[in-house]
């Protein structure tokens, strides 16, 4: 075998995976990527500035059908893996009187329905649960999309997301309203096809 074949069976088996279509008649899982995804939340200070922290930790899977439109996206959180850039404040924020990251060491979404447009995630509607207390949410989708990695060949798909609470709802209103009750959520998300 020279070296020309050598380099053109795997470049051609490469080329052959990253072209066979996928199978989108059945539920696909996919699990979240803990890697590269992040939920971040923003909120004004005092009136000062806009203070960003993020939860370091999502796990989760999603299921997903876009031949029926349909699917299920299942999130937790870990409330400790907060990071708001300071030590001292992981510490406070993590208290008894704001997350209480003790007794509820995690959060979590699970959706209700996702709705589909031009054969891509536009939105999510579900439940967001936080220190035990559950409320409906709608999250909205700035970005999707899928396809098979040039990296490792397995099937990701991703999205950028936001939304906004009131985060009294959640018994986290401590300090409101100098601090702003109102908290602007990102969230950042890739999971890979089982």
């Amino acid at each position: 075998m020279n070296a020309h074949s050598t380099f053109a069976i795997p470049l051609a088996i490469w080329t052959l995976a990253l072209l066979i279509p996928e199978n989108s008649q059945a539920d696909q899982v996919y699990k979240v990527d803990s890697e590269h995804t992040f939920v971040s939340f923003s909120y004004k200070h005092q009136g000062y500035s806009i203070q960003t922290s993020r939860f370091d930790s999502v796990t989760g899977n999603i299921t997903l059908n876009d031949q029926n439109n349909a699917g299920v996206i299942d999130i937790t959180i870990d409330t400790k893996s907060i990071s708001t850039g300071s030590i001292t404040f992981n510490k406070v924020i993590q208290a008894d009187d704001l997350f209480a990251t003790n007794q509820y060491p995690t959060a979590s979404f699970k959706s209700e329905k996702i709705i589909f447009k031009n054969e891509s995630i536009s939105a999510v509607d579900g439940k967001l649960t936080i220190k035990g207390i559950t409320k409906p949410i709608a999250i909205t989708l700035t970005g999707f999309a899928c396809s098979r990695s040039l990296i490792n060949f397995k099937y990701i798909c991703g999205a950028n997301a936001t939304t906004k609470l009131n985060r009294s709802d959640y018994n986290l209103g401590k300090y409101v309203p100098f601090v702003s009750d109102e908290v602007t959520i990102h969230i950042a998300i890739e999971a890979t096809r089982e």
